[in-house]
């Protein structure tokens, strides 16, 4: 398969098990460029478990997870490259500051620190008067920012997010909708989870049910997702 031709993102007969117990199987599905999925289901059927997955987290019980056309497995370096995910941790370290955060997180990911983008990107999801307080002492919701200027900073193509919008408030949430909507039309990707109603600008979006009988993601409208 010619990978420049491929879906950018494609999951292939995908079963999950925790312990002893299949979470969903024969799960397929592809996103192409400027798409979003948000993956539904009840407490336990296996949401985060299928999210991790998509990160490289975990190896799936069968079936593979595919990037431009090739297993992640394969290419496992360019796809973390390409691919930002943000779980139920914020992934900070809390003895150092949000900017100290930022330049951190970009060594690890082997990145140069753009210091005037971080501390522009501060700024706007309201954290210029925290930028010199550890994270130990920020609230959760000022933690979750830290954690979603490090998504920004890292300019991935994919997007995997576990309930983003947790612990922010209202003006927050708007926030991240603007994020997200301005990822999506720069043909970026995005595969979430998340109880909240969700406002995005127009585009492509499915809606993807698992569980033990997994079924085809559906189109929906773009607007409101509740």
């Amino acid at each position: 398969m010619d990978s420049s031709s491929a879906p950018t993102l494609s999951v292939h007969d995908l079963a999950c098990e925790r312990g002893e117990r299949l979470l969903f199987q024969r799960l397929s599905f592809t996103l192409q460029p400027a798409g979003l999925l948000r993956v539904e289901g009840g407490n336990g059927q296996g949401k985060t478990s299928l999210l991790r997955l998509l990160a490289g987290l975990g190896r799936p019980h069968a079936g593979e997870v595919r990037w431009r056309g090739q297993a992640i497995e394969r290419v496992r370096d360019t796809y973390h490259r390409e691919m930002a995910y943000l779980g139920h941790a914020n992934g900070i370290k809390e003895d150092l500051t949000p900017e100290e955060n930022l330049r951190f997180s970009a060594g690890v990911q082997g990145r140069p620190f753009d210091a005037e983008r971080a501390a522009s990107l501060l700024q706007r999801l309201g954290l210029a008067r925290s930028r010199g307080l550890a994270c130990r002492v920020l609230s959760f919701g000022q933690r979750r920012r830290v954690a979603l200027c490090g998504l920004m900073l890292a300019q991935a193509r994919l997007w995997v997010l576990d309930e983003p919008l947790t612990g922010l408030d209202v003006q927050a949430v708007a926030l991240v909708e603007a994020v997200i909507g301005e990822h999506l039309a720069a043909q970026g990707l995005v595969v979430l989870t998340t109880h909240q109603p969700l406002n995005l600008p127009q585009g492509e979006v499915q809606a993807l049910r698992i569980g033990a009988a997994a079924a085809t993601p559906s189109a929906e409208p773009a607007g409101a997702l509740a």
